[in-house]
């Protein structure tokens, strides 16, 4: 070992492509310090430097035999880490690009459910509050809103006059106003307070 850390890259190099394992101990030794600085400062986090260092030397004794000829080892290094980090970065990117969209759709459907469990809510209030109205105006309310009973058809079926019917219509939608007005106002409170 002591004789081959006496040579130089380009003679560590032919070795190593050879399938020498000393001499990619020594390369590895030789240049892993310096490529994980590299890479740490490129990345600025020291493990994920040190793995990107890790695969880069794992690639190279893998595919060794593949190796292109290179006169400049060190900066075939230096270009293999360069190329690792910039698919980490890349990697990062597009990571943080589909986060954004998971949570973008789900906050998107988020808001839709809520604002369908709002609607569902409302419209609920509204039964419970037709169901609070006096008998008579509840089945003359009904008969036109849910029946679409003109105010004549209304008035034969129950047998009372036509503003009897218009009286009763009038005088519901004037408490259900007024009680629904609070939901609302409150609805949009609760709303406001969420945003």
């Amino acid at each position: 070992m002591d004789t081959l850390s006496a040579l130089s890259d380009q003679q560590l190099y032919i070795l190593f492509r050879q399938g020498n394992g000393m001499a990619y101990t020594e390369i590895y030794h030789r240049y892993k310090g310096i490529l994980h600085l590299h890479a740490y400062k490129k990345l600025g986090d020291f493990e994920e430097a040190k793995d990107v260092v890790q695969e880069l030397f794992t690639l190279l004794w893998n595919g060794r035999e593949a190796l292109p000829d290179t006169d400049n080892f060190s900066g075939y290094l230096y270009q293999s880490l360069r190329n690792r980090i910039f698919n980490v970065i890349s990697h990062k990117k597009v990571k943080s690009r589909y986060a954004d969209s998971i949570t973008q759709v789900f906050n998107e459907g988020y808001v839709i459910t809520d604002h369908l469990v709002r609607e569902k809510q409302l419209a609920l209030s509204i039964e419970a509050e037709i169901a609070n109205l006096p008998p008579k105006m509840q089945q003359v309310f009904l008969l036109s809103r849910k029946s679409y009973l003109s105010h004549k058809e209304i008035a034969q079926e129950l047998s009372i006059s036509e503003s009897t019917v218009k009286n009763q219509i009038k005088s519901a939608l004037k408490i259900l106003r007024t009680k629904l007005e609070l939901l609302i106002l409150m609805g949009i409170v609760f709303f406001i307070d969420k945003v």
